[in-house]
């Protein structure tokens, strides 16, 4: 099977502990002059999109422990890289069932299945750890072996017919034409790599 074209039968797990771990080193690199450096993603600058990164991976806890994020906030109060590794092996234990998959959930967009949820908080720890890394100038491409089935699961589930503007992501930006895997999963979600790469 090719599992690139088929990311709804791959169990996501193994791919957002991937993500995490790449983001945990990116927080490490992170320098305390840089933390008020503008992103990528135009509502954060480093330091709230730091602790941004750390509320999704307590609102995927949240989903698997509750059902559903909104007990907890989007922006935690704390932005360093110990607490979002801390969060991340939590992670990994509150989703350790196989049935959490394909339990019913409630997820900000709306009701999925626990897959499909974790595939978007997948994407969403690569897209702002690729924001993360260009702000800070580190390296911003995720291993592809992550990256690739995120993109084609967002591709299935996100197409650009089916965006309200701005909601959950802008319009899909043109890659350059030597952008790498993390580079153009960013370009799907609306990122402009034009003035950070």
């Amino acid at each position: 099977m090719n599992t690139v074209s088929a990311p709804e039968l791959i169990d996501p797990r193994p791919i957002y502990l991937g993500a995490t771990t790449w983001v945990t080193a990116l927080l490490r690199s992170v320098r305390e002059v840089q933390l008020s450096l503008p992103t990528p993603c135009d509502e954060y600058d480093v330091k709230t999109l730091s602790s941004h990164l750390i509320g999704t991976v307590g609102r995927i806890i949240a989903i698997a422990e509750l059902g559903s994020p909104e007990s907890v906030s989007p922006i935690a109060p704390e932005y360093d890289a110990d607490t979002f590794a801390r969060l991340a092996e939590l992670a990994q234990k509150a989703w350790a069932d196989d049935a959490m998959l394909d339990k019913p959930i409630v997820a900000p967009w709306g009701e999925s299945s626990g897959r499909i949820a974790l595939w978007g908080y997948t994407n969403e720890v690569l897209v702002h750890g690729w924001d993360l890394a260009v702000a800070i100038g580190q390296p911003a491409e995720a291993d592809p072996a992550l990256v690739e089935p995120t993109a084609e699961m967002q591709r299935q589930v996100l197409p650009p017919a089916a965006r309200v503007p701005g909601v959950p992501f802008s319009v899909v930006v043109e890659p350059r034409a030597e952008a790498g895997p993390t580079e153009r999963l960013a370009n799907w979600s609306g990122r402009s790599s034009v003035s950070w790469v």
